[in-house]
């Protein structure tokens, strides 16, 4: 995986990723995820890390929010765009830790562990401060991810069957690195006639140091949930949805980088 980049996982992905996430039971009915958005977005143009093929933006879109985008995949983009309203959508070919656009939004939105794509912790920071660049007065910054939970792995290691059918076998395999919060992730397909492999590597971060990544970018936490039902959060939770804003009484010493 030493050729791994931004557009690896949407490129190998793209042409299945709505069969296998079209409906996400991670995420709940998408209906619930579009009325979180629309309320916060509160009449506001909505921006996407992340927007791929278009399963959280097109019905946003479509319940009247102004929503625009940003992805490393063409050919997630290309998915986005065969779909009704989904070429209305403005998206743009960019990278999470530079984007620059001349527009400002309401509402920023990362769902279903996007953030995570970005593999340092200086990226990920780097990230949180264009968000609170590009976010409007009393604007916010939602991250839809999950909670780590490093006893999924043995010896720094899994190996998982996702599916187990007449004509195919799906398994993951994951090296872990606990130091760096890495892993290196393979779903493996397995048919008669053919082997398809789908990376994917992440960086996981726990609440707390989202937080501190959001200080340094000059906001703070408005709220955090279990799910986007605003379910409590607690200590049994296996995801979180956080809402960040924009501090108007930032500590200078944490936020003065660029």
């Amino acid at each position: 995986m030493d050729e791994f980049g931004p557009s690896t996982y949407g490129d190998r992905i793209a042409d299945v990723y709505d069969t296998w996430y079209g409906e996400l039971p991670y995420g709940g009915p998408v209906e619930t995820t579009v009325a979180f958005l629309v309320e916060l977005a509160a009449g506001r143009p909505a921006l996407e890390l992340g927007i791929g093929t278009g399963r959280v933006a097109v019905p946003l879109a479509a319940a009247g929010v102004e929503v625009h985008g940003i992805d490393a995949s063409e050919a997630m983009v290309d998915r986005l765009r065969s779909k009704p309203g989904g070429d209305g959508i403005q998206v743009t070919i960019a990278d999470f830790r530079t984007f620059t656009l001349p527009q400002r939004f309401g509402l920023v939105y990362a769902v279903f562990n996007t953030f995570f794509a970005l593999l340092t912790q200086d990226d990920q920071v780097a990230c949180f401060r264009a968000i609170s660049r590009h976010l409007e007065p009393e604007g916010a910054f939602v991250m839809e991810a999950f909670v780590p939970d490093l006893a999924r792995f043995d010896r720094g290691q899994r190996v998982a069957a996702v599916r187990v059918e007449s004509d195919e076998v799906a398994l993951e395999v994951t090296k872990h690195d606990p130091v760096a919060q890495v892993s290196g992730s393979q779903q493996v397909v397995i048919r008669e006639d053919a082997v398809r492999l789908f990376p994917i590597r992440i960086r996981y971060a726990f609440p707390p140091e989202l937080d501190l990544m959001a200080r340094l970018a000059g906001m703070r936490l408005r709220g955090r949930w279990a799910d986007w039902d605003r379910s409590a959060f607690g200590p049994g939770a296996q995801k979180h949805v956080s809402v960040w804003e924009v501090d108007p009484e930032p500590d200078v010493r944490g936020s003065s980088g660029a």
